[in-house]
């Protein structure tokens, strides 16, 4: 078995595929197979391109209505409902409305009255689902599966290696990193954890042998105003920024998992530490003022 490394750009991200294979053409294979799953899920879910079907979910969403979704989105619903329930609301694929208010590239603030707008139009609860079924009872509403999706993705692509016969593989999607199997000598992976104040510089380094990793941060996007620093993370109960933690990261056996569990870590604040050590998975947080703790720290 030979190791093989194929690097792609895909979701708007840098990838990488690392894989034990016994030829370059068995790689490819599977490596094409990925690729093209990730673009279908791109062109499906992508709220950036008109003729997607979260698109046209959301051109209904605008008007108010009901619509029945294939098995798959069924799927990605209920773990953005069981989500949304088991983060007391903060985990929410409506509150990407926010967006609207805020300029991160220009870091200019928005007004109250306008976050408070959109807060308005913001709330899983504001909507019905069930069996297959969305009623957007509340015009205006929009749905955001970005934070479901991508480590979807990596999930999926586990899957692919397996059913191409590769049981030694890293799939890396823009950081969310899905493990099939250790190296082919049985050694585990090592894989980097960034420190938010020196991305360059890895805080930690983990070992996996299976399972994912996944983090969520503000440290690639986000900017100060009169020595207030602003995070692309909002909060879907106030509109506004979270201002306790930096970066969480989480390890679990689904990448769709520790990307949820990531992000709810971040949007709990002041609270992120102790809700991330009840929740029992291996994770990392830190916080603005350069803080760090968690299991994987000491583990």
């Amino acid at each position: 078995m030979q190791l093989f490394e194929i690097r792609f750009k895909a979701m708007g991200t840098a990838c990488e595929l690392r894989l034990y294979a016994a030829s370059a053409d068995a790689a490819h294979r599977v490596c094409d197979a990925i690729v093209a799953d990730i673009e279908r899920l791109e062109a499906k879910y992508s709220r950036y391109r008109p003729n997607s079907e979260l698109s046209i979910l959301n051109n209904l969403a605008a008007t108010g209505g009901s619509v029945i979704v294939d098995s798959e989105t069924a799927q990605l619903l209920d773990y953005a409902d069981t989500c949304y329930r088991e983060s007391d609301g903060l985990f929410d694929i409506t509150s990407g409305i926010l967006r609207r208010a805020w300029d991160f590239k220009a870091g200019v603030l928005p007004s109250p009255q306008q976050v408070a707008a959109l807060l308005d139009r913001t709330g899983w609860h504001k909507l019905t689902w069930q069996d297959h079924t969305l009623n957007f009872t509340l015009p205006g509403m929009e749905l955001d599966l970005g934070g479901i999706v991508k480590e979807y993705a990596a999930d999926r692509a586990a899957t692919l290696c397996e059913q191409h016969n590769i049981h030694h593989a890293l799939i890396n999607l823009g950081g969310d990193i899905r493990v099939t199997g250790p190296h082919y000598d049985g050694t585990p992976w090592r894989i980097g954890i960034s420190d938010p104040a020196n991305p360059a510089h890895p805080l930690c380094t983990i070992e996996l042998q299976s399972g994912a990793l996944a983090s969520s941060g503000d440290y690639q996007r986000c900017f100060t105003v009169d020595g207030v620093r602003y995070s692309h993370i909002l909060n879907p109960r106030t509109g506004w920024p979270v201002r306790q933690l930096a970066a969480v990261s989480v390890v679990a056996d689904y990448c769709v998992v520790a990307g949820s569990a990531s992000t709810i870590g971040m949007l709990k604040d002041v609270d992120g530490p102790q809700w991330l050590q009840n929740l029992g998975l291996q994770h990392l947080w830190i916080d603005v003022a350069g803080n760090s703790g968690g299991s994987l720290l000491t583990s």
